[in-house]
């Protein structure tokens, strides 16, 4: 099964009742409670080197406090894994007037071969039913590219769909190497305003000079 950041996944049974002592506190254990019943995904999240068990996580919802909360499985407790909501999916969770404009950015991105998808408040709420959103919540994004050159043409369209949705449009763009990068920092490094950025892999996080 092939992990990387963004990846959901799905437990067994006995996978979430090795994960329901994990909490910490009552309303974790609520939380926690609730997802194995319904049967939602967790996210893959960094990965301590050499330990055995898969970190994985979530970010609780309001009624439980808006917390992330980590956690640890065993790798044999996985079902399935899957992605986040694509982005066009997300289009009637944001103002009438924005849903037309946040459409046409999808199909545009679409149109350089590239499938984003949402992760944060709105992605968390599509997924769980549950709510997440707050006046002026960020949409965040995942777009995997294939190399400088679509990262910069994705880079451009994400510059000029910023504001159409009423949202600020916040995420990383994802390399084949499994590199994660700021959209902002990127047009940052190559507009040369800086000379490093930071990188997210799987395994930590470093300023890297690209």
């Amino acid at each position: 099964m092939e992990l990387a950041r963004h990846r959901l996944v799905w437990l067994s049974d006995a996978g979430w009742q090795t994960l329901l002592p994990q909490a910490p506190d009552a309303p974790s254990r609520q939380c926690l409670a609730h997802w194995a019943r319904e049967h939602l995904p967790l996210v893959v999240t960094r990965q301590p080197p050499g330990d055995a068990a898969l970190a994985v996580g979530l970010a609780m919802p309001a009624r439980w406090g808006r917390r992330k909360l980590g956690l640890r499985v065993a790798p044999e407790h996985l079902l399935y894994c899957g992605g986040f909501p694509a982005a066009a999916d997300i289009a009637t969770m944001l103002p009438l007037a924005a849903r037309t404009p946040w459409r046409l950015l999808c199909a545009e991105l679409a149109r350089l071969g590239v499938s984003p998808r949402v992760h944060g408040s709105h992605g968390w709420q599509k997924i769980t039913g549950l709510p997440y959103l707050r006046a002026g919540s960020d949409i965040d994004l995942h777009i995997a590219v294939d190399g400088d050159s679509l990262a910069d043409r994705v880079v451009t369209l994400l510059q000029l769909g910023t504001g159409v949705a009423g949202r600020r449009i916040d995420g990383e763009l994802l390399f084949p190497d499994g590199a994660a990068i700021a959209w902002r920092e990127w047009l940052q490094l190559r507009e040369g305003r800086v000379r490093e950025v930071l990188v997210k892999r799987l395994d930590g996080v470093a300023l890297e000079v690209l």
